[in-house]
């Protein structure tokens, strides 16, 4: 009886979400009678519905995620914990594995099957926390088929095609894809820079081979030389998965793809730039679930979180983040902005192009195709009825302008600058054209950052600072304070570094900051009176960093200019 009324509960459901109708209802259950299949199997046999319509409807029902297999890469480390006996016998599927965490996730038909689960947690030692997510029957027994049934270690596709050819044709075609083995080398490859962190991937071809180099935490690092003749089919593979013309190998080309890597949608921005030994392909990494992170993660010092939450709270004004390309501002802002995404305020961005799409906000790429610029996006954006804007960057004196009459006119308004530093603004925009009367009383503040390095806590190795370090930490000689170096070791990549964080130096623009401002103050009297009100620079906050014993004094020597510290 109770498992009659969750079947209609189902088709209720199905019914109120306008995905079939009453009558379309009343005919499975009659059906059901007959040959006993469960009401979501019936319906997908019927026609009226799709397996993932049911996987949809089933995982909001039961306030769970679900997984469309037909995008899963397959992850070769999970599939070696499980047996393909066990995952045939339980229908279960292991989608992604993390060894940081020690979370595999796992995809099955029915989330309620304890037993399946209690077994695969005593088979892989109880020491691993399982994160079931639904998928449609259907597509599970076919997908166990593929990912048992090929070989999906790097290496292991790598000697697959050197004893075969390559078949341009079935490269672009979606229909039974593993068979084709640089299809599973691209999946395979992309798995491997995701499960490491990498922001980017770089497919750079030489005279005679190829090299493939990720950038992990800021700094690039070789991970394979595969020889020239990989190539061809690797960058026809890219090009097909990303939308690009095949054909077309002289111009540079943009393109975008998703797939679902590590039990999660991770999204690709694709460029192919012609070199003197063929196409240079860069993907950069748009993983969502790390790059948008609340403001209390940032890792902040409490007055600089304190100072951030009160500058947001007023209602209009621009608030400013600056620093070099690749330090982070566009994260910074996600987080600034997702602190405020709720249903209350209206939220609309004009983005070159939009990175990470997110519920609620409004967004829009800034591009040739869709014939807006930033000048005109604010000026029509202006017309929607916006609460906050952010202008992802502002280049120019027309784009500038808007921003600033956007933020005269009652809205917060949040962009970029290339500076680099907080009071580096001022002159910057003075450059492009904004007056002093204009930026006084309508600046709510400027973020600088860097992003740096953390030292891995597995190895770092205590270390005596010398002469130069004393003098940039200005630490006296009988002081014992302990400072960390890199060492290496398994879990950084023998690195010695593992994850980044940021270096911040924020400027609250108050009423004696703005008369400063408009009478075209020097930058040391501004600075003067910053530092009076407890304005904390890039260096000082690096140093800090350093003597907490996170980071090291080579890395933050690497983004920042310390020697203004060394005195005599």
């Amino acid at each position: 009886m109770a498992e009659q009324r969750r079947k209609i509960r189902l088709g209720e459901l199905m019914v109120q979400q306008g995905l079939i109708s009453q009558d379309q209802l009343r005919i499975a259950l009659i059906e059901q009678e007959h040959n006993d299949l469960p009401l979501g199997r019936q319906l997908v046999r019927l026609g009226f519905v799709t397996e993932a319509m049911v996987r949809d409807t089933v995982a909001h029902t039961i306030g769970t995620d679900s997984i469309d297999l037909t995008t899963v890469v397959a992850d070769f480390e999970a599939l070696q914990m499980v047996p393909q006996d066990f995952s045939r016998r339980y229908h279960l599927l292991p989608v992604a594995y993390d060894a940081l965490t020690r979370t595999m996730v796992v995809a099955m038909a029915d989330l309620f099957n304890v037993v399946a689960l209690d077994q695969l947690r005593a088979m892989l030692g109880g020491q691993i926390q399982l994160k079931p997510v639904l998928a449609a029957e259907a597509q599970l027994e076919e997908v166990i088929d593929q990912f048992y049934g090929y070989e999906l270690s790097v290496d292991g596709i790598l000697r697959e095609i050197e004893t075969g050819e390559i078949d341009y044709q079935s490269l672009s075609a979606d229909d039974n894809e593993y068979t084709q083995p640089v299809v599973r080398l691209v999946g395979a490859l992309l798995m491997d820079a995701v499960k490491r962190g990498a922001s980017d991937i770089h497919f750079e071809p030489e005279l005679a081979f190829l090299r493939i180099r990720y950038r992990i935490d800021g700094v690039l690092q070789q991970i394979r030389s595969l020889h020239k003749s990989y190539w061809g089919g690797l960058a026809v593979r890219l090009k097909v998965v990303s939308g690009l013309d095949i054909a077309e190998t002289r111009a540079p080309q943009d393109g975008r793809l998703n797939m679902n890597l590590c039990g999660r949608p991770i999204d690709f921005r694709v460029s192919t730039h012609p070199t003197i030994h063929g196409e240079n392909i860069v993907l950069r990494v748009l993983d969502r679930e790390k790059s948008i992170i609340p403001m209390e993660r940032m890792g902040l010092r409490p007055e600089t979180l304190d100072e951030l939450q009160l500058m947001m709270t007023r209602p209009e004004g621009i608030l400013i983040v600056t620093g070099p390309t690749g330090s982070g501002k566009t994260t910074t802002l996600y987080s600034l902005l997702t602190h405020q995404n709720t249903e209350a305020v209206n939220i609309m961005t004009l983005e070159d192009p939009v990175e990470y799409p997110v519920t609620m906000m409004r967004q829009t790429s800034v591009a040739e195709v869709n014939k807006v610029d930033f000048a005109n996006g604010i000026r029509s954006i202006m017309r929607q009825d916006p609460d906050i804007i952010l202008v992802g960057e502002i280049r120019d004196a027309d784009t500038a302008m808007m921003a600033f009459r956007a933020a005269m006119t009652g809205h917060q308004v949040f962009s970029t600058l290339h500076t680099n530093s907080a009071l580096g603004a001022f002159p910057r925009l003075t450059d492009i054209g904004i007056l002093p009367d204009i930026m006084a009383g309508n600046i709510i503040g400027v973020v600088a950052q860097r992003l740096v390095r953390v030292l891995c806590p597995h190895c770092k190795e205590k270390h005596k600072p010398d002469d130069l370090e004393r003098k940039i930490l200005q630490l006296k000689a009988n002081d014992q304070t302990p400072i960390y170096k890199p060492k290496g070791c398994q879990h950084c990549n023998q690195t010695g570094y593992r994850g980044r964080m940021a270096i911040i130096e924020l400027l609250r623009i108050d009423t004696d900051m703005d008369a400063l401002i408009s009478r075209r103050a020097h930058l040391d009297e501004l600075k003067k009176v910053a530092l009076d009100k407890g304005f904390i620079t890039l260096a000082e906050d690096g140093v800090r960093r350093i003597l907490e014993g996170y980071t090291s004094v080579s890395e933050v020597m690497r983004v920042i200019d310390l020697t203004s510290r060394i005195t005599n």
